[in-house]
Order: C-alpha cells, then sequence, then structure tokens
C-alpha cells in the first residue's frame, strides 16, 4: 500500500482506517506544523508512536503517566546511560520503582495520546512506509484502532462544526460591551486565559493561536467557548504585525464596528 498525501485530501481518521482494514504492518510519518510524529502499526494495530521534537525515553514516559517523580526521573536518566528502554524498564521493574503493568499502561496511554493530537493537525504531509519497524530496544504494544477511529470522527465533526462557527482565523477578537463585567470573577481554563490575554481587535485569532501556542482546533474551540460565554465577539482586524498581550479588561472604543463576522469564507476541502 503506497500511501502519501496532505492531510487536507485524506484525514488521520481515515488513514487509520484503512491501515485496520488491511491488517498493515509499518509506519506512518507524519509531518505537520513544527512537528514530526511516527506511528507504527503491527497487523493493523498500534504498536509505537513518538513525536521526534519529544522526550520519548521510558523515564519520560513513565513520568508523564506520574508513575515516577521528576526527582526520579533525572535520576534514571542519568544511571541509564546507553540502556535500552527494555533493559531499563526490566531494571526498574526489579527494583521496585514501577510494575510491568504500570510500564505497559503508560506506554499505552502516551501512543494513544499521540495518536489523539493527531486528529488535530488539519495540515501537513504523510506517508506509510512498509519497511520501517520501531526502533529495536523499544517496548511495544498491540491497541485495537477501533476505539481510537471513532473518537477520530468525533473529532472530525467538531472541527466542521468550529470551522462552520469560525471560518477565518484572519479575524480578529474584542471583549463585549459589558459594563460591570469583570473577568477575575469568571473561572476560564488556562488555555482561555492565555488566549484572552491576547484580544485586541489588532490580534488576529491567527496571531493569538500563534502567540499562545494553540493548533488551530484549539484556539477554535476556545474562542468559540468565549463567544458562547459572551465574552468576546469578532471584528475585523485593525492591523498589528505581532500580537500584544494585554493585561486589563479594554475601555469602550466607540470607534471600533460592532462585531462583523466573516462567514462568506466556505470551507475548503478536496477529497
Amino acid at each position: 500500500m503506497a500511501l502519501k498525501g496532505n492531510l487536507r485530501d485524506f484525514t488521520i481518521t481515515q488513514l487509520l482506517n484503512l491501515i485496520n482494514l488491511a491488517k498493515k504492518t509499518g509506519t506512518l510519518v507524519v509531518e505537520g506544523p513544527g512537528e514530526i510524529a511516527k506511528v507504527m502499526f503491527r497487523d493493523g494495530k498500534l504498536a509505537f508512536a513518538i513525536i521526534e521534537q519529544e522526550d520519548n525515553s521510558l523515564a519520560a514516559i513513565l513520568q508523564r503517566n506520574k508513575k515516577i517523580t521528576a526527582s526520579q526521573c533525572r535520576l534514571i536518566k542519568e544511571k541509564a546511560g546507553q540502556m535500552s528502554d527494555k533493559e531499563l524498564g526490566l531494571v526498574l521493574i526489579n527494583a521496585g520503582y514501577v510494575s510491568q503493568n504500570d510500564i505497559l499502561a503508560s506506554l499505552q496511554q502516551y501512543f494513544k495520546n499521540i495518536v489523539r493530537r493527531l486528529f488535530s493537525w488539519m495540515d501537513g504531509f504523510f506517508r506509510f512506509d512498509a519497511t520501517e519497524v520501531a526502533p529495536s530496544g523499544k517496548i511495544t504494544v498491540r491497541l485495537d484502532l477501533e476505539n481510537l477511529i471513532i473518537e477520530g470522527s468525533r473529532q472530525l465533526q467538531e472541527w466542521e462544526k468550529l470551522q462552520e462557527e469560525i471560518p477565518s482565523l484572519e479575524m480578529a477578537l474584542k471583549f463585549t460591551e459589558r459594563p460591570g463585567t469583570n473577568l477575575r470573577n469568571i473561572n476560564l481554563s488556562v488555555e482561555e486565559w492565555r488566549v484572552v490575554s491576547y484580544v485586541n481587535p489588532k490580534n488576529s485569532m491567527r496571531q493569538i493561536a500563534r502567540a499562545a501556542k494553540l493548533n488551530d482546533m484549539e484556539v477554535r474551540r476556545v474562542v468559540y467557548s468565549l463567544l458562547q460565554a459572551g465574552l468576546v465577539e469578532i471584528v475585523r482586524p485593525s492591523g498589528a504585525q505581532y500580537p500584544t498581550p494585554i493585561r486589563m479588561f479594554p475601555t469602550n472604543d466607540k470607534a471600533e464596528q460592532k462585531s462583523l463576522v466573516n462567514r462568506l469564507i466556505d470551507r475548503i476541502r478536496s477529497l
């Protein structure tokens, strides 16, 4: 199966479904915005996955899953040297740090989370290499893809809805004119606060996403929640090159136009 192309033409969910049905063995390499993911399969089942720019060592994965502490992770890395993950896993089990189930559960969770992250990559390139397998010394698993495919389908539906509600990230945001509203009295998530700190008619949503280190889906999701809460409205950007964080709720500007939601940009998707 020679597969390569653009994520605009073939979604991750479709690729997983194809690999699952064909029971393929090999590696799906996905090049996204600033990241490269490698997801490996054996007989149509998820076996291994990494983001190349991340620390994907066994010790780091165990720490992310709260099986060991940060200090234990540092100590293990210092002692491990050139030890492979398989060798390190046996050492950790024999030393009583973790159990075999701890290791397998942590790896399964990490691999599945990488695939879930790929569901939000709407731009990028992919290729399937039937000759590339997991590096020797790495611990592999065997996970069915059906549940992940269902998750991906749901996320794709969410993405389509968000695109309808927020068609263009080139538009900007402004706070709604609600006298007496105090952001300090509103419970926002960490991501929502990060976006709120850049809300300014001079900053496009794309600039905000870049400054807040959010991908297109994540920033749309946050903006949608802020719109539903009546905290912000979409406006045409007044034009600034770079986002400048603001710390206070802005004063009313009579020169600013009322919210203009640009819905003339249709979803472009070639199949």
